[in-house]
């Protein structure tokens, strides 16, 4: 039976199991959070980037959620640095032109700071005379960085970046660390 690891990764974890980088001792990997064997990401997330990641034990199902051929929606919430205006919005709404091309059309709107989400550790950069902002922002791509780049080519650095769902599956009430295994329907 196919099963989904639902994980809230949190900020500064490696999306993978292992780190053979010199800073492996400093620097944690998924290995310090999922312990059921058999289990790989399907798909990934930066270690800047905080939320949903799935892991599946079915090879085909890992193929098949992480390959962008099946356009997947990927929702996030971004904190960006500015206040963003309308216009930033439609940018991001008809698509963005990136150094590898344009994007998709993403589905994207202001919303107020989401009140139930963790406070990050650490925190981000505050800086007093610059307020901040939050986006949902929903992507049907997975270009490196992509969301990050798609903010800042409209004029608002992403600040903080938390992906809440992806495709059917939700984030829900998982706190930083936690993970839920889902039978796949």
């Amino acid at each position: 039976m196919s099963q989904i690891l639902l994980f809230n990764k949190p900020f500064n974890v490696l999306c993978q199991f292992t780190d053979e980088s010199e800073h492996k001792d400093q620097r944690e990997t998924l290995a310090d959070y999922i312990q059921q064997p058999g289990f790989y990401a399907a798909g990934r997330l930066d270690r800047d980037s905080e939320g949903l990641l799935l892991l599946t034990n079915d090879g085909k199902l890992q193929q098949q959620i992480s390959n962008p051929k099946n356009k997947q929606p990927k929702t996030y919430l971004a904190q960006v640095e500015g206040e963003i205006s309308k216009q930033a919005i439609q940018q991001l709404q008809q698509g963005v032109k990136l150094k590898d091309g344009l994007t998709r059309p993403a589905k994207a709107r202001k919303i107020n700071e989401p009140r139930w989400l963790w406070a990050r550790n650490p925190p981000i950069r505050e800086r007093k005379n610059i307020p901040t902002s939050w986006l949902e922002l929903t992507i049907t791509e997975g270009k490196n960085r992509q969301v990050r780049r798609m903010t800042a080519s409209v004029g608002f650095p992403t600040l903080r970046l938390v992906r809440i769902q992806i495709g059917k599956w939700k984030l829900n009430q998982l706190h930083p660390g936690e993970s839920i295994l889902v039978e796949n329907a």
